[in-house]
């Protein structure tokens, strides 16, 4: 019988998003993802090489996923808010992915690179420039400087499903309400890109 190797990559990182969503890249267990995915460990290796690549594979074909379910394009730029409710509503139905960055976040340096930092970079840049077009073309507000507004865009629709006790502090009126809290995203978005 012929190996399908593609099914088994596939099934391995499955398994890798769960164990580093979890345990993070340091306490991630290959012998852990190996038995979630019903494969011999050894052939994680073969295919990915060791941990620290196993992790850069999963978080490259996870933000790979959110770029392509929610795009930036000029439409999108120019309701900002309806962009960043979207992301949202991306992260509510993934949530282990803003697990994943933060992860990323505690276990890189300050200069360190990360994985796909390159293309990771041209990606934004093509975001900060539909951003950009957006404020020349007077759908959003030219005061804030592209690349400041993509940041904040960014942060607010994760911080959610970063930190949900602030919410729960801070608008217990939103609690269990997940619509309610995309409504407060997409209307503080709006308000941040707003014409004055």
């Amino acid at each position: 019988m012929a190996w399908d190797t593609e099914r088994t990559k596939r099934l391995i990182l499955d398994a890798a998003i769960g164990e580093f969503a979890t345990h993070g890249p340091e306490a991630a267990r290959m012998d852990r993802i190996a038995a979630t995915a019903g494969v011999n460990k050894e052939r994680i290796y073969s295919y990915f090489g060791n941990k620290q690549r196993v992790f850069a594979v999963v978080l490259t074909a996870e933000l790979e996923r959110l770029a392509e379910a929610v795009p930036m394009d000029s439409e999108a730029a120019a309701d900002l808010g309806e962009y960043a409710g979207r992301v949202f509503d991306y992260h509510r139905a993934h949530p282990h992915f803003i697990r994943l960055l933060h992860w990323e976040g505690l276990h890189s340096g300050k200069d360190e690179p990360v994985a796909a930092q390159a293309e990771r970079t041209a990606h934004y840049a093509q975001k900060i420039a539909a951003l950009a077009d957006a404020q020349r073309s007077g759908h959003l507000n030219p005061d804030v400087p592209p690349e400041e507004l993509m940041y904040a865009v960014i942060a607010l629709a994760g911080w959610w499903f970063a930190t949900p006790q602030f919410q729960r502090m801070l608008m217990p009126d939103l609690n269990d309400d997940p619509d309610g809290q995309r409504l407060a995203l997409v209307r503080l978005v709006r308000l941040l890109g707003k014409q004055t």
